[in-house]
């Protein structure tokens, strides 16, 4: 019997996942990706294309080595650099095999507009650029930009910007600014909690926080006591309400933003945190509290939105899509398509694509079946539920997922699951590992 052929679209990092499961299945993949090379959103270009998102020179991704590992990802640094992203993915071995099924400028050609939570490598990725209808931006005479095309911050040598958002992009450029700006202005319309890379005797935050042990804890204590404790640790670093930091809502409420820098550019003044701004004026923006500084530049580091103009009946609303455990649309005859990394995990993305791509195979050679269609509805209008309860609302709220327990779901799918008690009988070592580690 033939192989099944599949196509792949984008060679990110979740599409070279789904080309190496595909052949470990024994398919037949073809991988169509309209730039020139492999890497997707974690390859630098100075001039990107439309339709896709980018990031700027100096970007450094918010998880650690050891949480990104798999099998696909081997030759991945402690920490991502943007000069060093493709360069990692591009010299794993894997991928030498893998490249010979990605074809030419092969993605199928649209452009629209859309917003970030972290773009999935299928989507078409554009800045959302809800802020333009902000009063009187028409008659700014400065310069204004996304955070897209955002690359270094020699332009802004001398100037006084203002950022907008404190999203990690907005808080990184924000960063960055400050050390060549001649002020920075960090806008705000809520606040945030802002975590550190660095933890206890120099581990990376993630790896010494992200274990089954603390979901274990994060299950068994009251939200509000978890948030207390994480809350307190964080303003034990930094008081967050001295540093016009502190948010209305609670730490679990929302998408971690990460950086290690920010108190010391507050504290030294070159960075000033402000309120949401009301308005602008030929040269000066107004902020809801009512002061005015002159500016002669602004970046919206306000996201982005994603859609797929290229699938018929994939209907995007406020970049919420129905899908069964974020994989599969629920409305398909046959289950034919699936989203890989169409999520945003507290952790890392690429064991999490991986997994998906894992189970997804196994789905499409008939080794496995899906649960009734009335079944997938529920479990989607489910998930749907708890995250608007749980989280701020927000567009970057939409696709989120905590680590283990959602690796643990796709393990079930896959029959993977470590068993702990089994493991402690077997292998204590290893068990201890599984549970702390």
């Amino acid at each position: 019997m033939a192989a099944r052929r599949v196509a792949i679209i984008g060679a990110g990092a979740s599409g070279l996942c789904a080309l190496k499961c595909c052949l470990d299945e024994g398919l037949e993949p073809t991988c169509f990706e309209r730039s020139k090379d492999i890497g997707g959103l974690w390859r630098f270009e100075e001039h990107p294309e439309d339709g896709r998102a980018s990031i700027y020179r100096s970007v450094i991704i918010n998880t650690s080595k050891e949480m990104i590992w798999s099998r696909m990802l081997r030759a991945v640094l402690r920490i991502f650099h943007a000069g060093d992203a493709t360069t990692s993915l591009g010299t794993t071995q894997g991928c030498i095999t893998l490249v010979g099924h990605i074809g030419p400028s092969l993605f199928p050609k649209h452009t629209t507009s859309l917003n970030r939570p972290q773009p999935p490598s299928c989507s078409t990725s554009q800045p959302s650029m809800a802020s333009l209808s902000l009063p009187g931006l028409k008659m700014f005479e400065g310069w204004y930009l996304h955070s897209r095309d955002y690359k270094s911050p020699q332009p802004f040598l001398g100037k006084r910007v203002v950022v907008v958002g404190i999203g990690n992009s907005g808080i990184d450029i924000a960063v960055e600014l400050s050390h060549a700006a001649k002020q920075v202005f960090l806008s705000t319309r809520r606040g945030s909690w802002v975590l550190h890379r660095v933890a206890e005797s120099g581990y990376p935050f993630d790896f010494s926080y992200i274990s089954r042990f603390t979901q274990l804890l994060q299950n068994l204590l009251p939200p509000n006591i978890i948030s207390f404790l994480l809350e307190r640790q964080l303003n034990a670093r930094f008081d967050h309400t001295l540093y016009g930091l502190k948010p209305k809502h609670r730490i679990l409420d929302q998408h971690p933003t990460i950086n290690d820098d920010l108190p010391n550019r507050i504290i030294s003044g070159r960075v000033r945190v402000k309120p949401d701004i009301q308005e602008f004026t030929e040269t000066s923006a107004i902020f809801e509290d009512g002061t005015r500084e002159d500016v002669d530049a602004v970046v919206f580091a306000t996201g982005y939105s994603f859609s797929f103009p290229f699938l018929e009946g994939v209907k995007v609303v406020e970049n919420q899509i129905p899908l069964y455990k974020f994989v599969f649309p629920p409305d398909l005859e046959k289950p034919t398509l699936a989203f890989i990394g169409l999520i945003q995990p507290l952790g890392a993305i690429m064991p999490i694509s991986e997994l998906q791509c894992r189970w997804a195979t196994r789905v499409f050679k008939g080794l496995q079946g899906l649960p009734p269609p009335a079944d997938i509805l529920a479990e989607i209008t489910q998930t749907k539920q708890r995250m608007a309860e749980r989280y701020v609302k927000s567009q970057r709220h939409t696709i989120q997922v905590d680590y283990i327990p959602y690796m643990d779901e796709l393990a079930c799918q896959l029959g993977v699951k470590p068993n702990l008690l089994t493991l402690f009988l077997t292998d204590p070592k290893l068990a201890m590992e599984v549970a702390f580690g």
